[in-house]
C-alpha cells in the first residue's frame, strides 16, 4: 500500500501542487486538503502517514510570515499534530511551512534548558540583505537523526523568501541544536566550505548558516530551500549545458531524495498504523 500524504493548504499557499507531485514521484499518494477541513475534523489526520505544510504566503504573511497559520494550528490542532508525530509519522514544513512549524514551537521544540521550555525557541526573521531573495543555493547535510536528509550528499536547491533568517532564542538553544543533532542542513559555498554568514552563499544571514532543522525525534523537518522544486534534472538552470560547458544533466533532481526517504519511512509502517 502506498503511504498517504496530507498536503495542508490554506489561503496564500502556492506550492501545494508541486509538493504533492514530489510525494507522488517518491512513491506515495498525496491529497491537497484545505486547513478548514482539518479544523472541522482533526481526526482526519489519522487517515494519513505523512504531512507536508508547503510554501507560499499563507494569509498574505500578515503580522509575520506564517504567524496566522501557526496560530490556527497552536489553538486548534496542537494535540492532533502532536499525536501524529508521536505515532511516528514524518512531517515537513517548506519555506512558509517552516515558518509555520517554528512559530508553533513544533520546531525545534523545547530544548536548551530554557526556563520557558515548551515555548517558541527560535524564529525566522527578515533577511539581512533587506529584500526578497530568489536564487539557487548550495547545502550540506549535518544531522544523522533526520529521516528526511538521511544519506543525502551536498546538494543545490532553490530558495525564494524574504524572512528566512533562522535565529535561536538564545545561546543555549543554539548549542542544544548542535548537541542534539537537530541541524539538518546548512548553507555552504560551492566547495562545501562554510560561508560564515556571508551573502550570497548564506542568502539570509541565518545563525551558523542554518538552512533547516529537525525535531528531537528526527521525524519533523523544516527548511527554507524548496526540495519540491528540484525533483527532475529539468528543474535545474544548467540542465541544458552542452558537453563543452560541463556534464549534461539527466535523471532525478537532488530534492527528490528527501521525499523518497520520508516515504520509505512511512511505508515501513513503524509506528504509523499501516
Amino acid at each position: 500500500m502506498r503511504p498517504k500524504t496530507l498536503v495542508l493548504r490554506t489561503a496564500g499557499t502556492n506550492c501545494d501542487q508541486e509538493t504533492a507531485f514530489a510525494f507522488e514521484l517518491a512513491g506515495a499518494t498525496a491529497e491537497r486538503v484545505h486547513l478548514n477541513r482539518i479544523l472541522q475534523s482533526p481526526g482526519v489526520l489519522d487517515d494519513y502517514q505523512l504531512l507536508a505544510i508547503p510554501g507560499g504566503f499563507s494569509y498574505g504573511d500578515d503580522i509575520a510570515a506564517g504567524r496566522i497559520f501557526a496560530n490556527q494550528i497552536t489553538h486548534h490542532l496542537r494535540d492532533a499534530l502532536r499525536k501524529f508525530i508521536d505515532d511516528g509519522k514524518p512531517v515537513i514544513g517548506i519555506c512558509n511551512g517552516f515558518q509555520v512549524l517554528v512559530k508553533t514551537d513544533l520546531l525545534p521544540g523545547a530544548i536548551g534548558g530554557r526556563a520557558d521550555a515548551g515555548g517558541q525557541s527560535a524564529t525566522l526573521t527578515h533577511n539581512d540583505c533587506g529584500r526578497f531573495v530568489d536564487r539557487w543555493v548550495h547545502l550540506s547535510p549535518r544531522s544523522n537523526k533526520c529521516v528526511w536528509t538521511a544519506g543525502i550528499d551536498p546538494l543545490e536547491l532553490p530558495i525564494a523568501h524574504g524572512e528566512g533568517k533562522f535565529v535561536p532564542a538564545d545561546e543555549s538553544v543554539r548549542r542544544a541544536l548542535w548537541d542534539n543533532d537537530q541541524v539538518a542542513l546548512v548553507y555552504s559555498r560551492p566547495d562545501g566550505s562554510s560561508p560564515q554568514g556571508r551573502f550570497p552563499d548564506n542568502p539570509n544571514g541565518s545563525v551558523d548558516d542554518i538552512a533547516g532543522v529537525c525535531d528531537a525525534s528526527g521525524l519533523v523537518l523544516g527548511l527554507m530551500p524548496h526540495p519540491e522544486r528540484y525533483v527532475s534534472f529539468l528543474h535545474h538552470p544548467a540542465w541544458s549545458s552542452s558537453p563543452g560547458k560541463g556534464k549534461k544533466m539527466t535523471g532525478d533532481g537532488a530534492g527528490l531524495k528527501l521525499f523518497i526517504n520520508a516515504v520509505a519511512r512511512a511505508a515501513s509502517g513503524v509506528g504509523s498504523g499501516i
